[in-house]
């Protein structure tokens, strides 16, 4: 059974933030992080960002089998206090390629702290949030920031028609202008509201 377009787009955004995550230094983990990137900390160092997507992925599996977050409950939250942010993600990041590499009902229902989805909606939100992340983590640590003509592909087709509507919930700033001859990654940043000269 072949993948829904909206799994390979997951599984494409969350792989870019692993090979982001997995690249940053001590000296990178205690870089501070724009506090708009998190509510879970005051004034976040990356490393606090890290166990923030730590404790996201460690919800994937549950998330997909349309368990209610009620009856997850607070099991995760020992994850936001690891004093290993890498291993912290690392593990629950092979936990929900897994469960994202499996057979799944693109029609089932999943629910989110902000309301329920068919899952494979539910994906492309997941997607979004790994993919811009792995953009905005690599500019912070001076990582090459270029993205997989895959990904920039995928959040173009799957996310930004999208964009209008997510941008009246907070989720994205305004739109920009593109400059002129604007490759797709540029487009696609510029849609979102995330690029900078």
């Amino acid at each position: 059974m072949p993948n829904l377009p909206e799994q390979d787009l997951f599984l494409t955004a969350d792989g870019a933030l692993a090979a982001v995550i997995e690249r940053l230094s001590p000296g990178q983990l205690a870089l501070l992080a724009p506090a708009d990137w998190t509510r879970r900390f005051e004034d976040p160092t990356l490393g606090q960002i890290v166990l923030v997507h730590a404790h996201d992925e460690a919800f994937v599996p549950e998330v997909l089998r349309g368990t209610p977050l009620d009856e997850i409950g607070d099991r995760w939250e020992p994850v936001l206090a690891s004093d290993d942010p890498i291993a912290a993600y690392r593990s629950a990041h092979a936990a929900a390629t897994a469960a994202a590499s499996a057979p799944l009902d693109g029609a089932r229902t999943v629910h989110f702290s902000y309301g329920d989805y068919p899952l494979a909606e539910a994906l492309t939100h997941l997607a979004m949030y790994r993919g811009f992340q792995s953009w905005h983590i690599a500019r912070l640590a001076g990582f090459d920031d270029t993205m997989s003509p895959e990904l920039v592909d995928g959040l173009d087709r799957h996310v930004m028609p999208h964009a209008d509507e997510w941008r009246q919930w907070g989720v994205f700033p305004p739109a920009i202008e593109p400059p002129a001859g604007a490759d797709a990654q540029t487009r696609l940043l510029c849609a979102a509201g995330y690029w900078a000269a």
